[in-house]
Order: structure tokens, then sequence, then C-alpha cells
């Protein structure tokens, strides 16, 4: 009897695009042709609930209004026809059905209005006169938040789009409110979930669950829908698997979670699933990774001999049984970076297992998802890319690393226009010196139109105790060259790292704030640190300045961990100030504003000069070959004419080279047979060509020739070339 698997992510991730875990397990079952369906329950009960239907049988469900209810529930409600008449034609247009609508909704007398509208910025301000698409996306953003608001206060307190009961799978070492939110009576989103739950059984009634918890959001759906099986399908066998297990529960002894789970899986899922897929009919079965429970105890088992599988060996994401054309596009800021996390659609993909990197002392570098880096060849990841197109039918992708490495980004980019393909792309990288303007060049080329990098701290001092390998002036140099090739930049931020003085705090904002201003930086998010167990800090404290730490000896979550910085310095203080400044920043206003007023406590004056990044930015650009630096010519074959030119009686010729591109047209002139030479050597650099060629080919065939290499390479004429098209990375 062939096994049928149902892979599932429980409410709630993203409203745009499905979390790749699921779609990355049902690929690789398919390479053992084992048949699996998945869904992500999160975006099926989201469009259950958004509906002229769902919206009816939920005022229904509210009854009339209480007295406990705020004016803004009392609001909506009384314009509950308004919800119901126009909910089905806005999720229409969120789902890039109906975008006509948008000039409805730019108007105003469209959508009804709560309390999220009270403080509606300019629009035209922020999305400018013809930017109608993005505004209206953008107020259909605050209608939906409206009616989340009136769920949160009627129905179901811990209702969010992306953050279902959070705070009950955040820092949670003990099971007990979890447990206890279990025991209440299911909620109005419960309910939703189980009639899901109960469709889909029918139609494929699964041997074996494998629920994927990537966030502390998804945590709370996945205990409710594990509870709905144990009940009504109690033969069926059940896993949870994903980021949060693999962070969070790796000591795992609570023995009230296998009420709900038969099996808690860490790290990567392939092997660890294949087992428990051959254990449905085994009666000695071996297990990767895996935690359950024997006579009463939680038991951690890792008995299997077989290695984890390469990634090269696990296939192509398979996003098949998802609604990919149903997902919704929404923008909460009205920033072009921000809104990539929530609009469009993305295929997700890795170009390598665990970071390359993998020495910041924050991150859980002890741990093997990241320890142990695994590239993937650039021809394996194009064929997948290809793959997911012809199977989806989009071409946008986010590839998902830890840190994606750029001698692997720049073959990726140049198998992508080797193969002339059109797509668009987006990853997470460290700001390192390895990004010339070059390099982002061709990523440009190739269809990269932003990076997310973690500046951290923006302290230099800071920055080499994290061991994050670079400086505040190198990551403007880095996100200057990727601004300069319109690749658009976010940068994470962190504040309250073990003895991160005010001073420091404050003189980091002030580097954040010059970034901005510079235009080189164009989105960002502030982070409280929070100390893992699993991270360098974590694990030595007393090397990093923590006067004491406390492991929680709980029995379920103990990834996170208490401790008191040696500085004693409350950071919470600066929390508002830090997110309403960069919320400004990245508006591009208030850089004039004193750093002061952001906040309520006093702070000091910075230490940073004001001109700090502008000085980085200005530094000389080191004038220096690299021989093994491969070249590329992105520009169309040039017109080549011989022509003589003369000067005091005296004549020779020359070679005038006219290149086009897609934004105009230049001309260079050179002496008659470098230019003959160089139109030639030109055509064997073409995105197209295999090998490709380096530095040092074109300077050993230019010798052949001609003297001087270093004067030619460096002269005007190569200068102007290499600034529209010809790169070396």
């Amino acid at each position: 009897m062939n096994p049928k698997i149902f892979i599932v992510t429980p409410p709630f991730t993203q409203l745009n695009t499905p979390y790749p875990a699921t779609a990355y397990l049902k690929g690789f079952l398919k390479t053992l042709d084992i048949e699996a369906t998945q869904a992500d329950l999160g975006i099926e009960v989201i469009l259950e609930l958004f509906s002229s239907k769902g919206l009816k049988n939920l005022f229904e469900h509210c009854g009339l209004p209480s007295e406990d209810w705020s004016q803004n529930a009392r609001r909506i409600f009384a314009l509950r026809a308004d919800y119901i008449q126009t909910i089905d034609s806005v999720i229409g247009f969120l789902q890039g059905k109906n975008p006509t609508l948008a000039l409805q909704i730019c108007q105003h007398y469209f959508l009804p209005e709560a309390s999220r509208f009270a403080d509606l910025q300019e629009l035209d301000w922020a999305f400018g006169s013809m930017g109608t698409q993005d505004k209206a996306k953008h107020m259909a953003t605050l209608y939906l938040e409206d009616l989340a608001d009136f769920v949160v206060e009627t129905v179901d307190a811990h209702f969010g789009f992306s953050r279902y009961a959070e705070q009950l799978g955040r820092s949670a070492q003990s099971f007990d409110e979890l447990y206890s939110a279990l025991q209440s009576n299911p909620t109005y989103i419960d309910a939703l979930l189980f009639e899901l739950l109960d469709k889909k059984i029918k139609q494929f009634q699964p041997d074996l669950v494998l629920v994927s918890v990537p966030f502390p959001g998804n945590l709370y759906a996945a205990f409710r829908l594990a509870q709905w099986f144990k009940k009504n399908y109690p033969k069926t066998k059940i896993a949870l698997g994903g980021g949060f297990a693999n962070t969070e529960l790796r000591s795992l002894s609570e023995v009230r979670v296998f009420e709900f789970f038969d099996y808690v899986t860490l790290d990567d899922g392939e092997l660890p699933v294949e087992l428990l897929i051959q254990n449905l009919n085994s009666e000695k079965p071996i297990y990767k990774r895996t935690f359950l429970l024997e006579n009463g105890q939680v038991v951690y088992k890792n008995d299997a001999p077989q290695a984890d599988y390469k990634m090269s060996q696990v296939g192509t994401p398979d996003y098949s049984d998802l609604l990919l054309d149903q997902y919704i596009s929404v923008i909460e800021v009205a920033n072009p970076m921000h809104k990539m996390w929530s609009d469009g659609r993305w295929n997700k993909l890795t170009m390598a297992h665990g970071c390359y990197w993998g020495k910041c002392t924050f991150c859980d570098i002890s741990l093997d998802y990241i320890k142990v880096y695994e590239p993937i060849a650039a021809r394996l990841i194009v064929d997948r890319i290809e793959e997911l197109i012809a199977q989806t039918g989009e071409t946008g992708f986010h590839f998902v690393d830890e840190a994606a490495p750029p001698a692997l980004m720049r073959e990726v980019a140049f198998e992508i226009l080797r193969r002339g393909l059109t797509i668009t792309w987006w990853t997470n990288i460290r700001f390192e010196k390895s990004f010339t303007a070059d390099l982002c060049w061709l990523l440009k080329a190739s269809g990269c139109i932003a990076v997310s990098g973690g500046l951290e701290v923006a302290s230099d001092r800071l920055l080499a105790l994290i061991d994050k390998g670079v400086t505040v002036e190198q990551v403007a140099q880095v996100t200057r060259n990727f601004t300069q090739a319109g690749i658009m930049v976010h940068a994470y931020l962190m504040y309250g790292y073990p003895t991160q003085t005010v001073q420091e705090t404050v003189d980091s904002l002030e580097m954040v704030r010059q970034l901005f201003e510079a235009g080189i930086v164009q989105s960002g998010f502030w982070h409280r640190f929070a100390m893992t167990a699993h991270s360098p800090v974590g694990l030595y404290p007393e090397q990093f300045g923590v006067a004491r730490t406390t492991h929680p000896d709980g029995t379920f979550a103990n990834n996170d961990l208490l401790f008191e910085d040696a500085t004693q310095i409350d950071h919470d203080q600066f929390s508002f100030g830090l997110r309403k400044s960069l919320y400004n920043y990245m508006h591009g206003i208030c850089f004039d504003e004193p750093l002061q007023n952001w906040f309520e406590v006093k702070i000091p004056r910075t230490t940073i000069a004001a001109d700090f990044i502008q000085k980085a930015l200005n530094q000389n650009i080191e004038f220096k070959i690299k021989p093994q630096a491969k070249l590329i010519w992105l520009g169309a074959e040039p017109s080549l004419q011989i022509k003589t030119k003369t000067k005091k009686d005296h004549s020779w010729e020359v070679s005038e080279l006219t290149f086009h591109n897609r934004f105009n047209h230049f001309e260079i002139s050179l002496d008659k047979e470098q230019g003959v030479w160089l139109a030639a050597f030109l055509l064997e650099l073409i995105p197209q060509a295999s090998p490709r060629l380096t530095i040092q080919n074109m300077q050993t065939s230019f010798e052949a020739q001609f003297e001087h290499f270093e004067l030619f390479w460096f002269s005007k004429p190569m200068q102007q070339l290499r600034a529209n098209g010809l790169l070396a990375v």
C-alpha cells in the first residue's frame, strides 16, 4: 500500500505567497514517487473569512453590539452592508484580477473607512499622481486591517494576518499557557479551519500529516489542527517540524505535546520524513532527529545510519495544489522595498544550505541548518528556476538563503544571462566588499531588484564584537554600489546588544540617518536583540559582557535566554523612537530633525561627524587589475568605422566604434589596430559565450599584438566602455 501524505502550513504566515517548506517537501517526495498533497491553510482561512459570505456569517455570529464594544467596532458593524458589498471586489483586486477597481478605491468613496484610515498620509505624496495601483493596494490593506481589528475585538483576540496567537508561541518555556488555550472552546477562526480540514480530508485521507511551523505565529493553529485530527482521525499519524521546532524545541521534554503530535522532527526534513513514511509499514522503525513518546516519556531518536540528502538531491520545489492565483498582495507601508515582503507572488528557492560566513555571534551558528554550508551548482539552480517558471507561470524569485554567497550569485547571474531568461529576483546578503560596482551591475542585468542584509548595530566596535566581518564605512560603499546599479537595499538593524551603550545607540541611529539621507539604503527594520541558547553569545555569555544568564529549564521552548547586561541599560526605552525615526527616514523625510526629538528620554548628542557617510563614499577607488576576474559584455555588437585623421600635415587612421544600448548610444575612438582587435574580442565576451574569459585572457590576447595593457585598460575610452556594460567580476 502506497501511503498518502498531507503537508500543511497552518494559519497564518503570508498573504501574498506560500511559505516554501511544504513545496520543498512535496518536491522531494516526488523524487521518491510518494503521493503527497499540500495546503497553505492560512490563505484558505483568510479567503473563507474575507468574502461576502464569510463577512455575512461573521456579523451574524457577533449579534448586536454589546456595551464593551469600542466605537471603532460599532462603526464597522454599522457599515456591515458596505463591507459585505465591497469585500469580494477588493479581494479580487488584491489578487490581481480586477485592476480597474483601483480607480474607484483611490477616490475615497468606495471603501468604508474605520480607524486604520485615521492616520492616512497624503497618498499623492507617497505614491505620486500616477501610482494608482499601489495607492489602491495600500488603501485596500487598511480596509482589511480595519476588518481584522473587528475580528480581534469581537470573535478572536489572537487573530492576526501573520502572527496568529504569536504570544502563545514566543518564549514559551512552559507549555501551560498554550495547553490551556487548547482546552478552551475553539474560536470562530478555529471553526473556519476545522471546516476546511473536513472538506479536504473527505477528498484525500492521509496516512501521515506533516505540519510545518516556520514561526511562533503558526504554532497555536498547528496544535489546533493536530487536535482536530486526533479527535476525528485518531489513526492518522501527525508530525511537527519547521523553523520553530528547529530553533525552539531542541530540548523538548513536554509529554503533553504528544497528545497532539506523534513526532517532532528537527533540521532538514527530507530524511526524517522519508523514514517516518517507511515506519508506517515497518515493525522495526528507525528515526532521524525525531522526538516521540515511549513508555510515557519523551525520547529523542537519531539511530538512522543514512546521511542527510545533499541539496542537489532533493529535487525542485513543487507548488502544485497551492492556490497560486488566489494569494493577496497588500502594501502596509508606502515604501517600494518594504512592500516586497507582502506584495507580489514569489517562487522561493535556496542557493546554498547554511551560511558561508557562519560567524555572527548573535546567530544560532552551532546548529547544522546554519553551520553546514553546502552550495548548489549554478546550473542546477537555474534549471530549478526554469522548472518553477513552467510549473507556476511566475517569473519572480525570492532566494531565502541565510546569506547568499557573492561568488555563487555571480555564477547564477552568468547562467541566467547565458540562457536569456527574463526573471525578477531578490535575496539576503552580507554587505561585504565582494559586492563591487561591476558585480552589482551584473546582478542587476540578470534580474536582481533588491537585497536585504544585516547592518545590525551600525557601530564598528559592536560589529567587531558580533564578528560581522564588515564596517559601517564598508556597508556604505557596498550599498552605494547596489543603489547605483538600481538594486534596492533593506537593512536589518539591531539594538540592545550586550555592552551596547546609550551613546552607541544614538550613534547607530545617526549612521542610519546618514545612510538614508544619502539615498543608499531604502528600507530598514529595528530588532531588539534576543539571546538564544545556540548562538556564541548564548553559549559563552561571559565573553560578551553579560553579567548573568538564566537558562530556562522549561519542558517546551527553551531557545530564548534571559540575561542581564553589565551596563544595566533599559534598551526598551529607545524602541519607539528608533522605529518612529526609521519610519520617517524610509519615506524620505525628517532628516534635519534633531535625534533628541524622537525620544521621550534624554539622550546624548551623537559623536558621529555629520559627513561620515559622505566621506566614506568619496574615498578614491583603488586602481588594480584582478587577472582572474571574469569578463562579460552586456552591450550590443558595435559598429566599426576606420577614419583618417589629419593634423599639421600628418595623417593616421583610427577606429571609431559606435555602441548602442537600451538607453543611449556612445562612441569611442582608438588606434586603428586596437579598435579592430577590441571589436572582435568583445564578441567573445557576450553573455552566451562559454567559457567566460578573464582579464588575464584579455591581457594575453592584447599583448600578442600590442604593449602596455594596463595603460589601455585604464584609458578613458575603456573606462567609458566599462561604465556602459563591460564588466569585470
